[in-house]
């Protein structure tokens, strides 16, 4: 996974393990992690927020359906409805979003590059201030100075780092989007599940919100524990935390279906 190397590292911190630690900054270690990077970790927040906000939203439209005492038909058309309609809008926000920072990524990048072939001098200096703001001074930043300069990829990639403090997106919109979509909508079906299946089986519709319930906090705990490969935190913790939010979104929605349930 992407945090495997890093969780080694934080384990090691942890119990002040060196051995453990040498073995987390190995180069063979950190080639890897870099390669798993590339291959799609990347995408793995966006899986894991698009799950929890599909399966956290549509379960509390189950709940306020369900507290209002309405029928299991309007719980399958305000589900899907919230499933597929917040999922779209949540993909098509975050392809913009990730497009957008892409885009003002490479227009700084572009003008950076404009500065260093039409005006190198400027953008040297803006170097040595960098780095002498560091700590550097004399031989030693002159010699950083021109080793940076002397290769143009080098000294734009710096440039966008240490003055402007921006990282290339290395995620593509459309797989971004695409993630979020998808995690939503898989995620997001748990909870209709139980109302789907009591189509086929009636008898089974008595059953249905309490096994609602039960699936989706399941699913919650899962996800919310594959969360803390994006926060790092203990996953037990994470998965509890997801389930206390998930509860108090579903019973806020739930209290508020009883008490309109008069008007409906």
């Amino acid at each position: 996974m992407l945090t495997e190397r890093l969780e080694k590292a934080r384990e090691a911190f942890l119990k002040k393990d060196i051995r453990e630690a040498k073995s987390a900054h190995t180069e063979a270690a950190i080639k890897r992690h870099l390669e798993e990077h590339r291959r799609g970790g990347r995408y793995i927040g966006d899986l894991v927020y698009g799950a929890l906000d599909g399966i956290i939203t549509t379960f509390a439209v189950v709940s306020g359906v369900a507290g209002a005492s309405l029928s299991s038909a309007i719980v399958l058309i305000l589900g899907f409805a919230n499933l597929f309609g917040d999922g779209i809008s949540m993909a098509i926000g975050n392809y913009l979003s990730t497009k957008s920072e892409s885009d003002f990524y490479k227009r700084e990048r572009s003008r950076e590059e404009w500065e260093v072939e039409n005006y190198p001098k400027g953008e040297i200096a803006e170097i040595r201030g960098v780095y002498a703001k560091k700590g550097f001074k004399g031989k030693n930043l002159d010699r950083l100075v021109k080793i940076i300069t002397s290769n143009k990829k080098v000294w734009l990639d710096t440039m966008m780092s240490e003055e402007l403090g921006l990282i290339e997106e290395t995620k593509t919109p459309i797989k971004s989007a695409s993630s979020t979509f998808f995690a939503f909508v898989i995620a997001g079906f748990t909870p209709l599940l139980p109302f789907v299946l009591s189509i086929a089986f009636p008898s089974f519709l008595a059953y249905a919100f309490i096994t609602s319930i039960i699936l989706t906090f399941i699913v919650l705990f899962i996800v919310g524990a594959f969360r803390s490969y994006v926060t790092h935190i203990e996953w037990w913790k994470s998965g509890l935390e997801m389930l206390i939010v998930g509860g108090l979104a579903a019973g806020v929605a739930y209290l508020v279906g009883f008490l309109l349930k008069g008007i409906a």
